[in-house]
């Protein structure tokens, strides 16, 4: 099965969205087929065996639309938003020239109703032709120009795929034809002589209304394109920020070059001010770097010989010498973007209502339409007037708005969190995020740092404990496990002169056994010693009392007797306990799994305040915990590191991955947190809920008014209270809909996770000892990384100043070894180009 993306054109409504969607599901050989309608884009899965590329835009095209392919050579940090702002542009130019013909055109026709001035040559029974020939005239260019309503709406009306432009194009082509008609019938009875009857039908012109529709509805368009460029404005956040060039050094020469031309392998220099071009690894010097776009850390992080440096990011100070490991398209920034731009276009489960509620309605819409006609000539109403009931039930009840309703709230949620550091895969993640009443936490990297330290150890029988550590730090260096690397990484700090292991073998959630200097080396668990028939009970209580205290205990057996136990302790995470407490807050029950023994996990969680434990569990007991769960009626998340908890973060309804700031592209995660900080997946789920209260309540709205709208237009009302919609003012509804909808998403933008203070409040009660100043400068106008490089630079450029600079809080936390003036600090960032708020 192969990935295929398609620029779709011609969509303009949710009944687009359902009719290519449908188109493209029948071709065979497609596997799954989602169309984005903010995006104007559509993913195909397909078998390469059975069909290809071109038969998915030949069923787009016999569909009535336009497709082509969007290939793999295209530039990977491309603005997402480029073709929406392009279409704002166009729509622009279009409102404009369509206003231009419409302020003289609503003139002739509402002037003399007004009071106002208005020419004697449009006035009395004889200037009758010359009136509506002058409107015909003016709102001929006004069709001409928005001539794509007509031409896409009736194209989708042949191919019975009928969307909101053939409504648009039905209303509109109403009012003109009818119009032309009433004109001919004028020019008939004027020749006559008969102005009475010329004059009945000059006052059922509908040019002005034709006119109103189409640019009325174009203001709507307008207003769209731009609150969609809104809504991707995180992803361009992101695009941004990739560096147009780095300096590398080749052949002993440092060049610049453009950043996408740093190859794996090249080595570039990173200097104070200056962004990562793409991801490597220090191999000299040493830095400090802002992470906050990629990941939203608020204080840079510092780098070290060894340490890995992620593209965007940058430096706010040092120098460092990095080698690239991944080409910019391939970078962290690169694969973020993809995350974020693939969640947008993925399509949540609520978003079926809404298609299936468009594969009928316009049809419907229009049956009512013309019901309403019938019904109005039959009462005995006049046709002009049946005709204007008509014309108001199509303009009136465009699904612009049921077709933004969740897309709109999906991309500027995924866009959200991403500034957050929360890469969210799907909408369909993101959706099920909301309904989680249970969150399964694994131990190890999750709730604790996951780097264990060899705190003590203790030698039974004729063994010292020398002698322990040296033969389990020479079994344990066969392994990467992080149990192992802290034996052996204590061995190596403390000078312990380790021998070659033989025989190393490992037993998946129990421990390894190898042989060292002839002897057999079995270290691991209680479980492990038993199975291997190594009598611990002397061993026990001292493992007990360390295990009550949070401690690993690891029993060591040499040549199957006991020879000792290791302790080893994880400290845990500052945020765990604060992230629980977060969980409970919600409403959501905690549940840690991890395969040490129970007293270990019972002190954990006690410290934690975590509501269940389930300890000695092999790494596949989790997945099977988690089916319990299930079973019981849970929505389970799981979060782990996304490797060892691989079937675990599979089979839970939605899989967080936590820490893997290097390796985002975790295939077994839905959701993705660039930062090790327990505190973020309580922040995806309160997001999670925001987001679908809002797709609801974009849902409702977008219901409720085509509920009412329709049976208003349709006169449903007007024997009753004389209500009565001009078409004119069911255009300008069925436009600000759409605009209310969008902009109630644009909403979820003042999302915050309530943690946004507690960094800057720690970092204000902070006092150095040696006594010197701080102080706190808010700043307006940082929107990048590349912002806080420029303030951090221009600050620490003063004498005795020392600055970092958040781009959360949009604060510079400033530490002065002298006096300097709140004036001095506050011109350096007003002369780099931001504003200073105030000093503190």
């Amino acid at each position: 099965m192969k990935k295929l993306k398609f620029n779709v054109t011609g969509m303009s409504c949710a009944a687009c969205q359902t009719h290519v969607e449908k188109a493209v599901s029948k071709v065979n050989g497609v596997m799954d087929v989602n169309v984005n309608l903010l995006a104007n884009k559509m993913t195909v899965d397909l078998d390469e065996g059975v069909t290809n590329a071109q038969a998915v835009i030949n069923a787009v095209e016999s569909a009535g639309y336009g497709a082509s392919e969007i290939g793999d050579k295209e530039n990977k940090t491309a603005s997402p938003v480029a073709a929406a702002q392009d279409e704002s542009k166009k729509m622009k130019k279009r409102l404009w020239w369509s206003v231009g013909f419409l302020i003289p055109l609503f003139y002739i026709c509402m002037g003399h109703m007004a009071n106002i001035p208005f020419p004697p040559i449009f006035a009395g029974h004889k200037n009758m032709m010359i009136y509506a020939l002058t409107q015909l005239l003016l709102t001929v260019p006004i069709i001409a120009i928005n001539f794509h309503y007509f031409s896409n709406g009736f194209k989708n009306l042949i191919h019975r795929s009928p969307n909101m432009d053939s409504l648009i194009a039905l209303g509109a082509a109403a009012s003109f034809i009818y119009s032309v008609y009433g004109t001919y019938r004028m020019a008939y009875f004027m020749g006559r002589g008969d102005l009475g009857s010329a004059h009945e039908y000059m006052m059922n012109l509908y040019y002005e209304s034709c006119g109103m529709i189409l640019t009325l509805i174009t203001v709507g368009k307008y207003l769209e394109a731009r609150s969609k460029d809104k809504t991707a404005n995180a992803v361009n956040k992101l695009v941004s920020l990739a560096p147009k060039t780095a300096v590398v050094i080749r052949d002993s020469e440092e060049m610049e070059v453009p950043a996408e031309n740093v190859m794996v392998g090249d080595v570039f220099l990173l200097k104070a001010g200056w962004s990562v071009p793409c991801d490597g690894v220090l191999i000299d010097g040493n830095c400090t770097v802002d992470q906050s776009a990629l990941t939203g850390e608020s204080i840079p992080v510092d780098k070290a010989v060894g340490d890995r440096v992620m593209s965007a990011s940058v430096s706010t100070g040092g120098f460092a010498k990095v080698r690239c490991e991944k080409q910019a398209k391939d970078s962290t920034l690169s694969q973020i973007i993809a995350l974020v731009e693939d969640a947008s276009a993925s399509k949540a489960p609520v978003a079926r209502l809404a298609d299936k509620i468009s594969a009928v309605f316009v049809p419907i819409v229009i049956t009512i339409a013309l019901i309403s006609l019938a019904v109005w000539l039959l009462l005995g109403y006049s046709f002009a007037f049946a005709l204007n009931m008509a014309i108001s039930v199509l303009v009136i009840s465009c699904p612009c708005s049921l077709g933004l309703a969740t897309p709109t709230a999906i991309m500027v949620g995924t866009g959200k969190a991403a500034q957050f550091g929360i890469l969210i895969k799907s909408a369909e993640s993101l959706e099920t995020a909301h309904s989680i009443d249970t969150v399964v936490l694994d131990k190890t990297g999750t709730c604790t740092e996951g780097k264990p330290e060899l705190i003590s150890a203790q030698a039974f029988g004729d063994f010292d404990v020398s002698e322990l550590k040296m033969l389990c730090g020479s079994a344990e260096s066969g392994s990467s496990h992080p149990l192992a690397k802290a034996v052996t990484g204590h061995c190596k700090t403390n000078g312990i002169e380790l021998s070659p292991a033989e025989s190393y073998t490992e037993t998946a959630g129990g421990g390894i056994s190898a042989v060292v200097e002839g002897r057999n080396v079995l270290i691991g668990n209680k479980r492990l010693m038993d199975n291997s028939g190594v009598d611990v009970l002397a061993a026990e209580k001292t493992a007990h009392a360390h295990a009550d205290n949070g401690e690993i205990p690891l029993y060591v057996a040499i040549d199957n007797k006991l020879a000792g136990i290791l302790f080893i302790a994880d400290k845990i995470k500052e945020t765990s306990a604060e992230a629980i407490e977060g969980f409970k807050k919600a409403g959501i029950e905690t549940v840690m799994l991890t395969g040490d023994n129970e007293k270990t996990a019972r002190a954990i969680q006690k410290k934690l305040g975590i509501s269940q434990v389930r300890s000695q569990l092999m790494p596949e007991d989790k997945a099977t915990i988690i089916k319990e769960l299930q079973e019981q009626g849970k929505k389970v998340a799981m979060i782990g590191d996304g490797i060892n908890d691989a079937p675990a973060l599979t089979t839970a309804d939605v899989g967080i991955a936590i820490g893997a700031g290097q390796d985002i592209a975790i295939e077994s995660a839905d959701i993705v947190l660039m930062k090790s900080d327990l505190n973020d997946a309580v922040t995806a789920v309160k997001l999670s809920r925001s987001v679908m209260k809002n797709i609801k309540e974009n849902l409702f709205w977008a219901l409720i008014y085509n509920s009412l709208g329709i049976p208003l237009a349709a006169g449903v009302f007007y024997g009753l209270l004389g209500w009565k919609l001009n078409p004119m003012f069911g255009a300008a509804a069925m436009s600000l809909s759409s605009v209310c909808v969008v902009t109630n998403a644009l909403r979820l933008n003042l999302f915050k996770s309530g943690r946004e203070n507690k960094a800057a409040k720690a970092e204000i009660n902070t006092k150095t000892e040696d006594g010197k100043m701080k102080k706190v400068m808010k700043i307006d106008g940082m929107m990048c990384s590349h912002c806080t490089g420029t303030v951090t630079k221009v600050l620490n450029a003063i004498d005795g100043v020392t600055a970092d600079v958040s781009l959360e809080d949009k604060c510079a936390y400033i530490t002065l070894d002298k006096d300097v003036a709140d004036e001095v600090l506050s011109k350096a960032v007003t002369d780099a180009g931001y504003k200073v708020k105030g000093i503190k």
